[in-house]
Formats: structure tokens, C-alpha cells, sequence
């Protein structure tokens, strides 16, 4: 039978060749933004189909597969448990490339397999060690693939359980431990890590270089969501950014001027007009801002932040 497919980002590409029964990219957690969620909604949403689901807001794992269910000679089986589904295939291929977002993914479900070892032995996981996107552009299909095994299972569950504590403290204890079993995650936890507020300036490695970029006069926001060369750093997303910049921008003291006066009171869910105050805006750094960046002012001291680490609440 064809190989199941689990990924952190869904691509045509793993369809063109009819090569794959059903790829699955289970995006309804965001693990880097806002609280993690309970054990319970966990369980629940990678556990057998009850009246409780609902289709319409994707809570189950089997809301994730789209249109290719219909092509799934395992379709009949989308109710089961996610770990029970998966023993339907002969092999489940795990693609989770360099992103912080697909590796907390890859370990957030080695944890749940472990549980199953008979769906662990039909485990491959795929050392992607580029962006997918990279990987569609140049063509590259094949990566490596090793088995999964108590090694690569222990490391992942050490590693959810660290980012899921209500303090960094785990996370930090990580990285003097051999992490190899799974690649592509240490770098990860660096990055993660290098987001905590700094003892110097209150800000994250995100807020400092959008502050630096703003100083040598990228006014624009696109700039500063969307060059990913420039802006150096990998943690977030468009919207979070944004966030991250409404922060910057609309405390007691702000580091930043020039954002659109509208983003201080619409909803996030609002995408559309967020999108447009977005781009009606021409940043500038303040004196404050310029003192911050220089780690003569603490921004924490002036303005609250609020928001979370993994676990932990930065209040």
C-alpha cells in the first residue's frame, strides 16, 4: 500500500506522482503563538471522532486531509484514533523540514506515538534540511529516511514536555544534552530560545532586529514580515510579527512611529483591514527606540509584555 504522509506543510507535490495514498499537514495547534493548548484539547483532536468534533472548525485530525480523502483507500478508517488510523499503512513517512513550527509539530507527535509502539514500527522520519518550499522549488524528493526509534522518541518527548513548562528552564537544560537522535531540532531551540525577553533590552531577537532594520530606514512593513534574508530571524509568521510590532509601537513608550492609529483598536481576527493599516504605514525609530537598540533602556521597564514562551507567560 501507499505511504501516509504527515507534514508540516502540505504540498502538490506529494500527490503529482501518485505516489503517496493521503498527505496530512495537522495545522490546527500553533505552538509558537499564545498558550499551548490543554492535554485534553490534545488528546481530543488526535483521538477517535466523537459528537463533540466539529467538522467545520477541523477539531479532529481527519479534518486535515482536504479532498484527497476521497482518493484514500483508507478513507473508511478517518474516524479511528490518529495512531490507530496509521496502522492501516504498511508506512507513515514523517516530512518536518528546518522550521521551528514543523519541528515543535514532529515533537509534539513522536511524544503521542510513543504511546503505540505498533505504529512507531511503521514509522520513517525524512531528515529535511531545507524549507519545504526550497525542496519544491529545486526538486528535491528523496531525503533521507531513518527509522524511528526509542532514541529519536525519547528526545522528542524530553523536548515537548521542556516547552510545554511553565519556565525556559527546561529548554535551556536541553541544549547541554545530546539532541542529535533528532537533527534538525537543536538549532530550533536556539532560535526559540533567543526570542525570551533580553536581561538588557526587555526584547526578543524578533522586536531587536525589526528595531535595527527600522533605524537603517526599512519604513515598510512588507519589509519587515517578508524578507526573510534581512530579517535574519525564523520563529514567526506574518500576523505575528505584526503583533510583535503593534507592541513595539502602541505602549506607554513607544520604540516605534509610524503605525497605522487603526491597529490599535482592530480585532486580529480582521485580517483583511489589519493587512491594509499594515501597509499604510511608514515606520520610524523614536529616541526611546534608538536607546533600546543601543541597550541603554530596558523596554520591559516602560511597557508591559504580554504574551507566551511555549509554557511560559512573559507578563
Amino acid at each position: 500500500m501507499k505511504p501516509l504522509v504527515m507534514t508540516g506543510w502540505l504540498t502538490p507535490d506529494f500527490l503529482k506522482n501518485d505516489s503517496v495514498d493521503l498527505a496530512l499537514d495537522l495545522a490546527f495547534f500553533d505552538f509558537i503563538w499564545g498558550p499551548q493548548p490543554s492535554p485534553d484539547e490534545l488528546a481530543a483532536h488526535l483521538g477517535p471522532r466523537t459528537a463533540s468534533h466539529s467538522p467545520d472548525q477541523a477539531t479532529h485530525w481527519s479534518d486535515w486531509g482536504g479532498s484527497q480523502w476521497k482518493h484514500s483507500k483508507s478513507r473508511k478508517h478517518r474516524d479511528l484514533s490518529l495512531a490507530e488510523f496509521c496502522q492501516h499503512y504498511e508506512t507513515v513517512e514523517l516530512w518536518f523540514d528546518v522550521r521551528p513550527k514543523a519541528q515543535l509539530k514532529l515533537i509534539w507527535l513522536l511524544d503521542y506515538f510513543r504511546s503505540y509502539p505498533e505504529t512507531v514500527a511503521r514509522l520513517k522520519l525524512r531528515l529535511v534540511d531545507l524549507e519545504m518550499s526550497a525542496h519544491e522549488k529545486l526538486g528535491r524528493w528523496d531525503p533521507p529516511a531513518v527509522d524511528v526509534t526509542e532514541r529519536e522518541l525519547a528526545t522528542a518527548s524530553a523536548a515537548w514536555q521542556a516547552w510545554r513548562s511553565p519556565t525556559p528552564v527546561a529548554c535551556f537544560d536541553l541544549l547541554a544534552k545530546d539532541l542529535s537522535a533528532l537533527p534538525l531540532l537543536k538549532p530550533v531551540l536556539i532560535d526559540l530560545l533567543e526570542e525570551l525577553p533580553s536581561s538588557s533590552t526587555g526584547l526578543g531577537a524578533s522586536e531587536m532586529r525589526m528595531l535595527e532594520l527600522i533605524a537603517r530606514g526599512y519604513s515598510r512593513t512588507n519589509w519587515l514580515f517578508h524578507l526573510y534574508q534581512l530579517r535574519q530571524t525564523r520563529i514567526f509568521g506574518e500576523w505575528e510579527y505584526g503583533y510583535l510590532l503593534d507592541g513595539l509601537a502602541f505602549g506607554p513608550r513607544p520604540a516605534v512611529a509610524g503605525l497605522d492609529e487603526e491597529l490599535r483598536t482592530l480585532d486580529r481576527k480582521n485580517l483583511r483591514d489589519r493587512h491594509a493599516a499594515y501597509l499604510r504605514s511608514k515606520l520610524s525609530i523614536t529616541e526611546f527606540g534608538k536607546a533600546v537598540l543601543a541597550h541603554k533602556e530596558d523596554f520591559s521597564r516602560h511597557n508591559s509584555i504580554d504574551r507566551w514562551w511555549g509554557g511560559t507567560p512573559d507578563q
